[in-house]
């Protein structure tokens, strides 16, 4: 029988890969994105549905929820990414604004979507953290790392009813818009060399660990943040 699965920020990158993936095992998928002609292409051509949504709008994710079904089995809170590359130029009230984005980004925009579509799901929400949630750097990774407390909220209320919440941690990934063309080749052979695998991780990496924990094999993991970064971080 096929499910229903919503990706925030579906249409490229790891959000577009997560999607491609549940599409192999014929569910029904809804992705979403700020950009229409981007999210239009990308669900034409994986047979998705597309839904324009900023995900840090209320508004907008309202709207979201009353055009989606009642039942929705998996959520995938993808939408985020690093929103302040300016390194600290331009005063107090700039780095304000700054943190204040990445915290809507990636952390706002998990709440808002998880409260709207929570009360219909069935099987698992995963949330997109990153590996700068256990080491930084400045507002990204401060709100990658209240993602990852929250969770435990999320996993505590939605658990009574068999729902799972899980965070899934990226290190250094290919094939996404993070760095937006400004990395360099020494950055990149430094994020290579910290690994364990001397690989970088793929997109299809991370949309296999969001497909575990959605499937029947990922029942019993909740509360939980899956490290997928090649040993560049360990924990114990």
């Amino acid at each position: 029988m096929s499910r229903t699965i919503v990706v925030t920020g579906g249409a490229t990158g790891i959000g577009r890969a997560t999607a491609e993936r549940f599409r192999a095992d014929g569910d029904e998928v809804v992705i979403t994105g700020r950009r229409e002609d981007v999210l239009a292409k990308t669900a034409a051509d994986l047979g998705a549905r597309g839904v324009v949504c900023d995900a840090t709008d209320p508004a907008q994710v309202q709207r979201l929820a009353a055009g989606l079904p009642e039942r929705i089995d998996v959520l995938v809170n993808n939408a985020g990414g690093n929103t302040d590359f300016g390194r600290g130029e331009g005063g107090l009230a700039r780095l304000k604004a700054n943190w204040l984005a990445n915290l809507e980004a990636n952390l706002l925009s998990a709440v808002l979507t998880t409260a709207a579509l929570g009360p219909r799901l069935t099987t698992a929400v995963i949330h997109l953290g990153s590996i700068a949630g256990a080491r930084g750097p400045g507002s990204y990774g401060a709100a990658k790392a209240a993602l990852a407390t929250w969770n435990l909220d999320v996993a505590a209320d939605l658990g009574p009813r068999g729902v799972t919440s899980n965070v899934v941690a990226p290190g250094f990934t290919a094939d996404t818009e993070f760095f937006r063309g400004g990395l360099t080749a020494e950055r990149r052979a430094w994020l290579l060399e910290a690994t364990m695998t001397k690989r970088e991780g793929t997109v299809a990496d991370i949309a296999g660990t969001i497909h575990f924990l959605a499937s029947d094999a990922g029942r019993h993991v909740t509360g939980q943040v899956l490290h997928v970064n090649g040993g560049a971080l360990t924990s114990r």
